[in-house]
């Protein structure tokens, strides 16, 4: 699929830029789409040799005749910010964005890679599988999370879908590149400036009685193994349909701050300070992907980059300067 002509949203963004960035190297076209407007701190992904990027609100206006000459479609352009409030931007440019999308790749006959996220789990009450006929009885716990989840439930009810399909829903992914996204970024991200800075890391005490602070867990994955699995799913398509895009094992914040100061070589000095007011009630304690139909019906097989490798990694790319 040497030279395919690729069509990447949210192409400014963090998974999406490095995303582009790969299939950039592996010589595709790509057509980068994103509010390339937007006032905030310079991007690296601004700067790769795209063959086109095109405003989001020019794409939307002009959807169908900007995809007649697209090979794939990987849709990774969502707002993230999962303490948002404006439901109306949310379903704008989360949902009614994603279905105009689908819906042109349904009638064209393009193929259509899009970013779901683990936050429709909620506070996991229900498990992680990524089963469709368990979506209903899921209970996000922000709009940013219900508008993936619906976005989720309406691809299952649609009769008309693009040629290939895969939604994923991505777990905590970490790694270079994210430095833009300020509070949302990574607590690797955080914590390694922390360190730099003041020589400690400041974790979320626990307010949940029976786990010890900084014991809430996750399921961390560096975007390099995210990025290979969408051009895997493009290039050597399994059974269309949603799946987990995790590591299939939680590891605890205290190992993640170990893992950083290990990394930094940094005397290991960690403060627990308590949680916002307006997490209560709407953090996750823990997630761990069931990866089980993402390793047969999706097909990808390769191994996941274990969090203290990941980390020394990103790491070495922070030091240089990001």
């Amino acid at each position: 699929m040497s030279g395919a002509r690729v069509l990447v949203t949210g192409a400014a963004g963090f998974i999406a830029g490095r995303l582009a960035e790969q299939l950039i190297r592996e010589g595709h076209q790509v057509i980068g789409v994103d509010d390339f407007s937007r006032n905030q701190a310079p991007r690296r992904w601004m700067a790769l040799p795209m063959r086109k990027t095109i405003d989001r609100e020019t794409f939307l206006e002009q959807m169908e005749a900007l995809l007649f000459d697209v090979d794939v479609v990987f849709h990774l352009g969502a707002r993230t910010d999962t303490m948002a409030t404006d439901q109306d931007l949310i379903s704008h440019l989360n949902l009614q964005y994603s279905q105009r999308l689908w819906t042109a790749c349904a009638k064209l006959g393009i193929p259509m890679v899009y970013a779901s996220s683990a936050a429709v789990y909620g506070n996991g009450s229900h498990g992680y599988a990524d089963a469709p006929e368990l979506m209903p009885r899921l209970q996000p716990l922000n709009l940013y999370a219900q508008s993936k989840l619906d976005f989720d439930a309406w691809t299952q009810s649609q009769a008309h879908r693009p040629p290939f399909y895969a939604g994923f829903r991505f777990f905590n992914v970490y790694g270079p590149g994210e430095g833009h996204k300020g509070p949302m970024a990574s607590v690797m991200w955080h914590g390694y400036h922390q360190i730099k800075q003041t020589g400690e890391i400041r974790l979320f005490a626990s307010d949940k009685e029976g786990i010890a602070h900084g014991e809430q867990k996750r399921d961390f994955i560096y975007v390099d193994d995210v990025v290979d699995c969408l051009i895997r799913q493009w290039k050597s398509p399994g059974a269309s349909g949603i799946y987990n895009l995790g590591t299939g094992r939680a590891r605890s914040f205290n190992d993640l701050a170990r893992s950083l100061f290990a990394a930094m070589r940094t005397k290991e000095h960690i403060l627990y300070i308590p949680m916002p007011a307006k997490l209560q009630g709407k953090y996750q304690y823990f997630t761990q992907a069931d990866t089980q139909n993402l390793r047969t019906k999706a097909g990808y097989t390769a191994p996941f980059t274990p969090l203290e490798i990941g980390v020394a990694r990103y790491v070495d790319w922070l030091k240089t300067g990001g």
